[in-house]
């Protein structure tokens, strides 16, 4: 199954609570998502991911104070196992999520994004593709003491592209009280946000059609992991009937 679904009216996703009990499915209501870019504790930190995407000419907006807020329809929120897109220029980056319900949970994604229109619109590219979340998620009450020890990875097709530890960026709960400030509009039940990325291990973009990521304690062992396939859907099109995707300059 696609995992998340319409339930009266509001969107929904199903996911499994692992909690340090038992695991459970449950699911939730999802009302709004915000996506998080440059959240790190240090600015510095937030520099080379600036400049990664710069050279793919992705400028962001250094006017607006971090972290910056990008408003992403819930629709696109995905615990599927493919993502399908338009052409090769789309690559994900792994980033901490934050559920907040009748408490607040922490799990791990993916916001895949187009980069070719990501020169146009971040928040445009950000849409244009599924923000992929793992179908699990830990109360964070229950691992915020040992939170900065965690581990955020990513590969893709098989090679490692990210490897940072969660203490590189804002810890959950002011991830979530700067959202609330910034945005008092939101939701108090029914938020998801993604926390930002930071970046590549070679300091580029990746592209590939295997993505991978998870969330792991390397003291207890405990993780998340989850991960899906790139479909280019062009792809099942005849090269000579294949529209282009940008309007031609007349």
């Amino acid at each position: 199954m696609h995992e998340a679904a319409v339930s009266d009216a509001q969107f929904a996703v199903d996911l499994i609570v692992e909690t340090s009990r038992d695991r459970h499915p449950a699911r939730f209501e999802v009302r709004r998502m915000i996506n998080l870019g440059s959240a790190t504790r240090e600015s510095v930190a937030a520099v080379a991911h600036q400049q990664e995407v710069a050279k793919d000419g992705i400028h962001i907006a250094f006017d607006v104070p971090a972290p910056r807020l990008y408003p992403i329809g819930t629709h696109v929120l995905s615990t599927g196992r493919t993502v399908q897109v338009h052409g090769p220029d789309s690559s994900g980056e792994v980033e901490i999520v934050l559920l907040l319900a009748d408490r607040l949970y922490v799990g791990v994604g993916s916001d895949h994004t187009d980069r070719a229109l990501e020169r146009t619109s971040i928040v445009w590219s950000k849409q244009a593709c599924d923000n992929v979340m793992a179908p699990v998620v830990w109360p964070y009450d229950e691992v915020a003491a040992d939170w900065d020890r965690f581990v955020l990875r990513s590969a893709v097709d098989g090679r490692p592209y990210q490897d940072v530890g969660t203490a590189a960026f804002l810890r959950p709960e002011d991830m979530l009280r700067i959202v609330q400030e910034r945005a008092p509009g939101l939701p108090r039940n029914g938020l998801v946000i993604f926390g930002g990325t930071f970046v590549s291990l070679d300091k580029k973009l990746g592209f590939g059609r295997r993505w991978e990521f998870s969330l792991s304690d390397p003291v207890s062992g405990r993780s998340i992991s989850h991960g899906y396939d790139v479909v280019d859907l062009f792809q099942d099109i005849a090269p000579d009937y294949r529209v282009p995707l940008h309007n031609p300059v007349r």
